[in-house]
This record gives C-alpha cells, sequence and structure tokens, in this order.
C-alpha cells in the first residue's frame, strides 16, 4: 500500500480530528505514504493529540525511505530546525535535495535557499535560481517572489524590473504577503497608486509581526515620496487585523 486515492484521503480528513486520528493511525500502520506524512504533520502541530516532535521526525522518516517527496521535506525541515532529532544541516540539504528531485515545490524552495546560504551544501546561487525556477513553474508563491528578488537584483540574470514585477504579481495573486509587498511597491513606483494600495493593504492579513514591523519603518523612512503614501494604508490595514502566519513546509 502506498497511497490513497486523493478524493479519499481528502473524505477522510474532513472528519473532526478525534474522528479522523484513528483511521489516519492505522492507515500509516498499514504503509500508506500521504497518511504517514499528514500524521507526522499532525504530531508536530499537536492537531488532535498531544505534540510529539520524536514520533512526528518517525513518521516523516518512514514515508520519505519510501520514496514520498513531501515527506522528504518535512525530514529535512527536521533535521534543519531539530525538531525530534539533533539539528544537522548536511542531513537537511541531502533530504530537501532527494524532496526536490520527488517533485516537491517546498523542497526545491528548501534546497535553493540552502544552497543561496551554502548551509550544509555548497553555495551556489545559479543552481538556487534552477531549483527556485522550477518550483515557481508549479506555482510555488515564496519562490515566485524570490525569483523576482533575482531579476529586480541582477542576480545570475541580466536585471529586468518588468520580469521582476510580473513575478512579483504572480506571488502576491498566491497569497504570498512578501509577493504582495514587493508587487505593492513596484507597483508604487511606476505609478500605479490604486493598485498598490489594494495589494499593501493584503499583507497584514498573512504577514507575521516582525515582518509587519519592517515594512512600516521601510515605507515611512523610504525616501520615494510614493512609497511614503503607502504608509497610512499599510499601517491601516496592520491595525484592522490580526497578525498571523504565513504556512510553511
Amino acid at each position: 500500500m502506498t497511497s490513497l486515492a486523493p478524493n479519499g484521503l481528502a473524505d477522510k480528513l474532513s472528519a473532526p480530528p478525534h474522528l479522523a486520528l484513528p483511521w489516519l493511525g492505522g492507515a500509516a500502520v498499514q504503509g500508506d505514504l500521504d497518511a504517514q506524512m499528514i500524521l507526522g504533520q499532525w504530531f508536530l502541530a499537536g492537531h488532535g493529540l498531544e505534540r510529539d516532535e520524536a514520533r512526528a521526525f518517525a513518521w516523516f522518516k518512514y514515508a520519505a525511505h519510501a520514496g514520498h517527496g513531501g515527506a522528504s521535506n518535512m525530514t529535512g525541515r527536521c533535521y534543519e530546525n531539530a525538531w525530534g532529532t539533533l539539528r544537522d544541516d548536511h542531513a537537511a540539504a541531502q533530504w530537501y535535495t532527494r524532496a526536490a528531485q520527488r517533485g516537491s515545490d517546498w523542497g526545491m524552495y528548501n534546497l535553493a535557499t540552502a544552497l543561496v546560504l551554502g548551509r550544509g551544501i555548497a553555495a551556489s546561487r545559479q543552481q538556487a535560481l534552477d531549483w527556485y525556477l522550477r518550483a515557481a513553474d508549479m506555482g510555488h508563491a515564496k519562490s515566485l517572489n524570490i525569483v523576482g528578488g533575482f531579476y529586480e537584483d541582477g542576480w545570475e540574470v541580466q536585471r529586468n524590473a518588468a520580469v521582476a514585477m510580473d513575478y512579483y504579481r504572480r506571488a502576491a495573486e498566491g497569497g504570498d504577503f512578501r509577493g504582495q509587498f514587493n508587487y505593492a511597491r513596484t507597483l508604487s513606483q511606476c505609478g500605479q497608486e490604486h493598485e498598490a494600495i489594494h495589494w499593501v493593504r493584503q499583507v497584514p492579513r498573512t504577514a507575521n509581526a516582525p515582518f509587519i514591523e519592517k515594512m512600516l519603518a521601510f515605507l515611512r523612512d523610504a525616501p520615494d515620496a510614493a512609497l511614503n503614501q503607502l504608509y497610512g494604508h499599510a499601517d491601516d490595514a496592520a491595525q484592522l487585523s490580526s497578525p498571523g502566519t504565513q504556512p510553511s513546509a
């Protein structure tokens, strides 16, 4: 048994956690890789059961060793963040590589980030860009935003503001709060103030508090008058919204 049909999985997991958990645990024990991955996530988040990083790590590894891309990525995350195991950046990079090669967009993103930072793997911005692009082609919003940054700053590609702006747009539409900010920023600098206001007001809906603080400080202190004008709108939206957190993997 390797994986349940997606619709069957969704139907089972739509039940309250206390009802879904016995089925999920049974499927995981029987070798269903998706169930093992999800059970690991539930243990990691304490969703419907007591949080247990060690058991989360164990379930991720079961599925990862059987070839599950998402679980391979989460195994890397456990090594990177010392969730249920000792921190090991080299092991994290190895698992991100496997996840990326197995088609996980989050694995591609995390491998690319490790390549940019030289964390657990030899640094290579060109290889990082290649993986960010592959994830972006799959619609991965955080990767779309970062590719926009490569084009805006001219990292490994010829600087191209129009291409950067298009990547920021796609990231913003995909729900990435950094992409929303960057798209608002570039719209404002192009004189498209109405659209810029719309997007800067979206940011606080999902951004974390430190990012909101940095955004407000940037807009308030920017030498560009167009950006200064966004400050009030961003601050107003921040006051009206309860900061959340961007989903990650």
